[in-house]
């Protein structure tokens, strides 16, 4: 019979690395899935948006 803790370090070494590694395919899928550009572009460009004129200030 094994211990609590020889339990889960072989869980966590099997199946939460494999979860941990699909989690991040699918971020990685997700930043550069197809349609995204516009989107990561118009991000990229927000210190840009003022360069004729400061923003203002927020009173």
């Amino acid at each position: 019979m094994m211990d609590t803790y020889s339990l889960m370090r072989l869980f966590a070494d099997s199946w939460v690395l494999l979860a941990m590694f699909l989690f991040f395919l699918g971020v990685v899928f997700w930043a550069f899935r197809p349609g995204s550009r516009e989107i990561h572009e118009d991000t990229a460009s927000i210190p840009f948006r003022h360069e004729d004129k400061p923003a203002g200030d927020r009173d």
